[in-house]
Parts: structure tokens; C-alpha cells; sequence
């Protein structure tokens, strides 16, 4: 029998598992590696710190997901992978062996900015909440003004902080940026658009340009970067140094291997980092392996036109954007809250 080696659990994983847990897929042994037995579900970790949820109502059993979708759970991080070889070794020094793999890992928080070491990246999600857990921070700053660190900004100021967020490039698209900018601004952040941080220093002091300003606490919440072992694994990778996957997600140099969610770089295609979008990859994942367990081609992932994006504004009130269209208000939050917990239902396996 053939080994389907699953390497995280993002959402793309997620959906693949919650795929085979409603309908089990019979001929391929999988195996899921994955650091975390639970793990917070990032769509709701803005309402978790803004006090909205408490923790276990963000959090994914993985270990207890993959079980009822009759895979095996590994806990582990990955070394290194040898694309040639057809195998992984963890970071406890044990190797797995596969003969299909399917990586779906995530990215980390670029560390380029001189003395990144001050501050704290936004990801792991779980490291982010034991540091904000560790004592009250009057004064953060944020670096990355996407829609991660307006969420974070806005979640945080409304715990009663004093944010100030630092934006080198906008936020795209326009309309959704121009009701992001008023909302952070009505919501008392201290939002700098334009102004990227240059450096961190000991205290930790933020510079940006001429500007030096101290914190209690800085968070990195910069571009994704690409996982270090991806450069020495033998797959074909884009300029940004992401794996590179035809429509098929299968690897361009090594069609064994699938990769889906922010690891992935779709050839010939610019998709958002974007969980709605992985979610649709693991999709076409899951009938991929139902169709090679069955002797068939892989599936093709037809990415959308246009996705959903929900914007988590501190207090129960989101902004709404699809395609050239935008809202916003406590009815955008409660829909959202809805989308959210219907994931989190089907994960779990509840009905209601």
C-alpha cells in the first residue's frame, strides 16, 4: 500500500482531512505530520485577544481530526526534506518515509528587518498568545500593515493598548484599504502608512526613518518568508523561494510531491497568501488522492475569481470585501462570527 505523507496542518490540510473524516479515503496509508496537537484557528485569533473568544473555542484538535479521518498523527516539525530521496526527518531526529508527500506548512514571518531579535513574530499564533499572556503591554508596536497587522492592531488597542502600526506598502485592494485606514483610525491606532521600520533596538526601540520611538512590546507582522529547509529540498521554487505547483498542486520537478496554502506558488498564477483560497486547494487535494488511490490522474485546483476577505476590527465589527465590492459593520462581524464557527463545527465534527 501506498504512503501519502500529509506535512501540516494548514487550512488546505484541514480541508483535506475534514474531507476524509465525512468520506474515508481506502487504499493510501497517510501519515500527518504536524508540530501541534491543538492549534488556534487564525480566522478567530484576532477575536481571541480582543477577548471575544476564549481560547479553546479558536483552537483545531488536529490530532483528534486526523484520527477520525483515519490518518495517523505524528507531532513534529520538520529538518529537512529530501524531495529525491522520498523522505523527512523531523527535528527529533527521526525519519519518515513516503511515497507521495503533500506539504501544506505555512510560511514564517520574514526576518529581515536589523535586530528582528527584539521583536516578537506574529507566528507561531500559539507563541504570539503565551507572550501577550505574560504581563499587560501598554505601549506595542506593530510592523506590517497587510490585514494581519490591522487585525492584530485593532484587536489590541480594544485590550486597552497603545498601538502604533508602521505600513510600508498599502493595503490592497483600494476600497478596502480606505475603509481599513478610517476604521484603524476611529479605533485609536496610531496607524503610519508609508513609514516602514528600518531597524530595532534594545528596549526595544523602534527606528523608522528619522523616528525613534521606545515600546513595551514589538510584533512582526511582515511579508511570509519560505521555511528554511525548502531551500535545500530539491524542489523547484519561485523567486521568493516558495514551491513551486502546477494547477495539479503537484511540485514542477517532482510530481510526487504536492504542495498547497502559503508554501505554495501556483506557476503562472498570482494568488493571495489566503486561507479561502486553501481551503479550496484541499479540495481539489482530497479527490487528487481519491483518485490516485483508484489508479486516476490528480485533480486541477481552480482557484476562484474572487475570494471573500473578512477584517476583524477589535470590537464585534469587521469590514467586508469581495471583488469591487465593500461593507462594513456588527453585521459583517456577525457574519463572519458564523463563517468561523461553522469551520470550527465541521473540524470538530458537531452538527450543530
Amino acid at each position: 500500500m501506498r504512503r501519502l505523507l500529509l506535512a501540516g496542518a494548514g487550512h488546505a490540510h484541514l480541508a483535506l482531512l475534514a474531507s476524509l473524516k465525512e468520506q474515508p479515503l481506502r487504499g493510501l496509508r497517510i501519515t500527518l505530520v504536524s508540530p501541534l496537537e491543538r492549534q488556534i484557528y487564525s480566522g478567530m485569533l484576532p477575536g481571541v485577544i480582543a477577548g471575544h473568544y476564549r481560547r479553546e473555542e479558536a483552537e483545531i484538535d488536529v490530532a483528534r481530526l486526523a484520527e477520525r479521518a483515519y490518518v495517523e498523527f505524528r507531532p513534529g516539525a520538520l529538518a529537512r526534506f529530501d524531495a529525491q530521496q522520498r523522505s523527512v526527518f523531523l527535528q527529533d531526529g527521526s525519519e519518515i518515509a513516503f511515497d507521495l508527500a503533500s506539504f501544506n506548512v505555512g510560511s514564517r514571518i520574514e526576518p529581515a528587518i536589523p535586530g528582528a531579535a527584539y521583536a516578537t513574530a506574529a507566528k507561531p499564533f500559539e507563541s504570539l498568545l503565551e507572550r501577550l499572556e505574560q504581563r499587560p503591554f501598554r505601549r506595542i508596536a506593530i510592523a506590517g500593515g497587510g490585514a494581519g497587522g490591522a487585525e492584530l492592531a485593532m484587536a489590541l488597542r480594544f485590550r486597552g493598548a497603545a498601538v502604533t502600526l508602521y505600513s510600508e506598502h498599502p493595503m490592497s485592494p483600494p476600497a478596502l484599504a480606505g475603509r481599513a485606514e478610517h476604521t484603524l483610525r476611529r479605533a485609536g491606532v496610531d496607524f503610519r502608512p508609508g513609514m516602514a521600520v528600518s531597524a530595532i533596538e534594545p528596549g526595544p526601540l523602534v527606528v523608522a526613518g528619522a523616528s525613534r520611538q521606545e515600546f513595551d512590546l514589538v510584533l512582526l507582522a511582515t511579508g511570509g518568508a519560505p521555511l528554511p529547509w525548502l531551500k535545500s529540498s530539491g524542489l523547484a521554487r519561485d523567486a521568493r523561494g516558495f514551491a513551486e505547483v502546477r494547477e495539479t498542486l503537484q511540485s514542477t520537478s517532482h510530481p510526487h510531491v504536492f504542495a498547497a496554502g502559503d508554501c505554495a506558488s501556483l506557476r503562472g498564477a498570482t494568488l493571495p497568501k489566503s486561507g479561502v483560497y486553501a481551503v479550496r486547494q484541499g479540495e481539489a487535494l482530497a479527490q487528487t488522492f481519491r483518485n490516485l488511490a483508484q489508479g486516476s490522474l490528480p485533480a486541477a485546483f481552480r482557484p476562484q475569481r474572487r475570494a471573500l476577505l473578512l477584517l476583524s476590527c477589535g470590537r464585534r465589527y469587521a469590514i467586508a470585501q469581495w471583488g469591487g465590492w465593500t461593507a462594513q459593520g456588527a453585521w459583517v462581524w456577525r457574519w463572519k462570527n458564523r463563517i468561523d464557527r461553522r469551520w470550527i463545527r465541521r473540524l470538530s465534527g458537531e452538527t450543530k
